[in-house]
């Protein structure tokens, strides 16, 4: 009986999907997650952004308006609609956002009862054949232990841990940490640790020195060397509804970004060939 020749069937091609997660609030995180991305996108990766918290402050900065939020992550984890179908295409080339509406916030009762509440966010990406067309995913969470960040982290890869540089951040830092070995060990042995990104770093301040150097004694090459600035042009660009690369992509903040950006792709390809 002559055997069939069968084409190999090639492994699905997976983006990286990165957690962008505190549980503290104010420490710049959804300002990391839209620059960030804007900056993977503007060196010509396909980058998506998922906004899972309900403040929806990652989908005003990058210009979606509420009128065009028709559906939304709650929609995606609720299995309401598809990835395709919850996903609006922003003004910047290459990068989507799934928005966010204020029917995310419900969506904490409503998994509770839910048979694999942790997994909802991981099964909708899991399921959707037009991932593949995306290099990044970028989960905003909310500044919570929340089951929504549970989702998140549950569907991540990695996560990317923005640090202001303040009095406390070393003792945030450490229930943090607990907190991902927890889910590590529950719900994502894959998951690791991307990178921490110290925030809202004062050169005139010896206090931001100082966390600076503490948390890179304590984590050693975790610690991104690009560190980014307090700078007013970041702090007022969402009000305007673009990330601050768009707003002035000149200032401190934005080009702390983009170098940001440069070097975790040498942090991944440095990865991939050990």
């Amino acid at each position: 009986m002559l055997k069939q020749n069968r084409k190999p069937v090639k492994a699905r091609r997976r983006p990286r999907i990165l957690a962008v997660a505190n549980q503290k609030g104010g420490v710049g995180k959804t300002t990391t997650a839209i620059n960030l991305a804007t900056a993977l996108a503007a060196i010509r990766k396909h980058v998506l952004v998922i906004d899972l918290d309900p403040q929806g402050n990652a989908s005003t900065g990058l210009g979606i308006d509420r009128a065009a939020r028709a559906l939304s992550s709650y929609d995606l984890i609720a299995g309401a609609a598809t990835l395709a179908e919850a996903t609006v295409v922003t003004a910047i080339p290459g990068l989507s956002i799934v928005p966010s509406t204020v029917d995310l916030s419900g969506a904490e009762a409503e998994l509770v009862t839910q048979e694999r509440r942790t997994y909802r966010l991981r099964e909708a990406l899991d399921a959707a054949p037009d991932l593949d067309a995306y290099d990044y995913v970028l989960i905003d969470c909310p500044p919570s232990l929340s089951l929504l960040t549970l989702n998140a982290l549950s569907a991540a890869q990695a996560v990317l841990v923005p640090l202001q540089c303040e009095f406390f951040a070393l003792e945030g830092l450490s229930l943090l940490l607990k907190t991902i070995e927890r889910v590590k060990a529950r719900f994502n042995p894959g998951l690791d640790i991307a990178g921490i990104v110290l925030t809202m770093f004062d050169r005139r301040n010896r206090l931001s020195d100082q966390v600076a150097r503490d948390v890179r004694d304590y984590m050693g090459d975790a610690v991104f060397r690009t560190v980014i600035p307090r700078n007013v042009r970041v702090s007022e660009a969402p009000s305007h509804g673009k990330p601050a690369l768009l707003y002035d992509h000149r200032c401190s903040g934005s080009q702390a970004y983009m170098k940001l950006a440069g070097e975790m792709l040498r942090r991944e390809r440095k990865a991939v060939a050990a």
